[in-house]
């Protein structure tokens, strides 16, 4: 009778909880059963493990043996245990001596032929692994997730192990062979291909306001006839923003994982940007299903939720968006567990005003809709919704003249994202975060008003009817503004930040 323990890692949501694989071989009626709550293609790992143990040379000996993966209360899903299995299998059977296991976490998917496959999830367990302070044995295409992991301590003590296949690693375990050093890649902004913000002729408002946005991490809502360019100004803001951190882009792809592994460096220091169809229930919007998985909303985390032709999307799944763009966290509920994912994201909007897709004042008489019928349409985008976002602008049809005409002194994106990436340095340093995060007391704190300034804000609370979220947010994307200037804050400031919010032409319309 022999027993072997295998440290791995399951996956919850973007947490990575201990797993103990226990293997146990004794006596009896040869059998491999497996416990501790596996669902079907962990079960199923079975039979890819006594493929994978005979292609690489070994044998599964006619034995009882009980393989249970400790807690059992916790859910068990996909093929990262595989490797596992198969190493406690080899130890309790005597076909491997490894005194140091304990020390060691082992994760990866096991083909039939016995090569290892990444899974997904394995940066959030290779960060789990680095704070027990072991060794992690994974698929030598999951070495991206490594890197990131470990690119600001590269001479690390518990440097990961990559490997092609389960032979290679019992072959190193033998001393046959030495283990596959973990290579860094590094990756440079200049390689991202982002849309440039020069190609958009004329919408010098709309290009103003999407600087305001990018250097005060504020959302966006655009409303215009079709082929103005909104869903091409929203894919150029991307472009404007700084490159990530090494901590963000971590928290970018430990959320990517979950759905795919991670093969490429240059795409996983990008950042996101979420375009979903306006088709997408609210579990892909906000994220769910029976083993939780991160929606659009969590996907774009540190980056951009595009949402075109808003008033197409189903109304539950744009209210489902309401508490995690407040609180920058989706918390899903389930009978078995709570799954937390963040979704710090800067949502961005585009919408036609009617059916039609023209304003009812269309000049050249194209909108034909009745007034009910333009209230049906927009009936969708709740008052709560609206209230969360920041700028509302109009973004105009362009004439024949403006795209006829060459660009002129079109600034970059290059040169824009350098102003931001300054504003947000004042930010950060003032503050710890951007002004759109502010909590109210820190914001009270940075705003200092004049007695023509406070009069003005009465009287706009007043007259316009302004909920306390949209004075506050009115105060932030202020602040922004006079950010931008190097200012103090201002009434100038005040009436800009205004004038994005509450244009004649749109709140006739909403």
């Amino acid at each position: 009778m022999s027993f072997a323990k295998v440290n791995t890692r399951a996956l919850l949501g973007i947490e990575s909880p201990e797993v103990v694989v226990e293997v146990h071989a004794s006596r009896g009626l040869p059998s491999l059963q497996l416990v501790g709550l596996p669902e079907t293609s962990v079960k199923e790992s079975r039979e890819r493990v006594r493929s994978a143990l005979m292609s690489a040379g070994f044998e599964l000996p006619p034995m009882r043996i009980t393989v249970n993966l400790a807690p059992a209360d916790l859910p068990k899903t996909g093929g990262r245990y595989d490797l596992a299995i198969a190493v406690g299998i080899l130890v309790a059977t005597q076909q491997l001596q490894w005194d140091d296991l304990a020390h060691y976490e082992l994760y990866g998917e096991l083909s039939l032929d016995g090569a290892l496959r990444p899974s997904t999830g394995i940066l959030p367990s290779l960060i789990k692994a680095r704070q027990a302070n072991r060794t992690a044995c994974i698929a030598q295409s999951s070495s991206t997730e490594a890197q990131l992991v470990f690119s600001e301590n590269r001479e690390s003590s518990v440097l990961p192990l990559v490997f092609a296949s389960l032979a290679e690693l019992v072959q190193w375990r033998m001393g046959m062979n030495s283990a596959n050093s973990l290579m860094f890649n590094e990756a440079r902004f200049e390689d991202f291909d982002y849309p440039c913000m020069s190609d958009v002729k004329g919408q010098l408002q709309a290009k103003r306001v999407l600087e305001v946005c990018a250097s005060g991490g504020h959302s966006l809502m655009m409303i215009g006839p079709p082929g103005a360019g909104k869903s091409m100004l929203a894919s150029r803001l991307v472009g404007i923003l700084p490159p990530l951190t090494n901590q963000e882009a971590l928290e970018v792809a430990a959320i990517q994982s979950l759905t795919k592994p991670l093969t490429d460096m240059v795409g996983v220091m990008k950042r996101p940007y979420q375009h979903p169809h306006h088709s997408s229930s609210a579990a892909a919007l906000i994220g769910g299903g029976s083993f939780p998985k991160p929606g659009a909303i969590s996907l774009s985390h540190q980056g951009i939720l595009f949402l075109d032709e808003l008033p197409e999307f189903h109304r539950n799944s744009l209210e489902a968006l309401r508490e995690p763009l407040e609180t920058g966290r989706v918390e899903i509920a389930r009978v078995q567990q709570h799954i937390s994912f963040p979704a710090k994201c800067q949502l961005i909007t585009a919408l036609n005003p009617t059916p039609s897709g023209y304003f009812p004042d269309d000049p050249k008489g194209r909108c034909k809709d009745t007034p009910n019928q333009i209230q049906r349409y927009l009936k969708k985008i709740s008052g709560p919704l609206l209230d969360r976002i920041d700028c509302h602008i109009e973004v105009p049809a362009l004439d024949v003249h403006s795209l006829q005409s060459e660009q002129q002194n079109s600034e970059k994106s290059s040169t824009i994202r350098e102003r931001v990436t300054q504003v947000r340095s004042v930010q950060l340093h003032r503050q710890g975060c951007l002004n759109a995060d502010l909590d109210l007391k820190s914001l009270q704190s940075l705003i200092v008003l004049d007695e023509g300034a406070k009069s003005f804000l009465h009287k706009v609370v007043n007259d316009l009817g302004l909920s306390a979220r949209a004075y506050h947010r009115l105060l932030k994307v202020a602040l922004t503004l006079a950010d931008m200037e190097q200012q103090t804050l201002s009434l100038t400031h005040l009436a800009e930040a205004l004038s994005y919010r509450q244009s004649q032409k749109i709140t006739d319309l909403l």
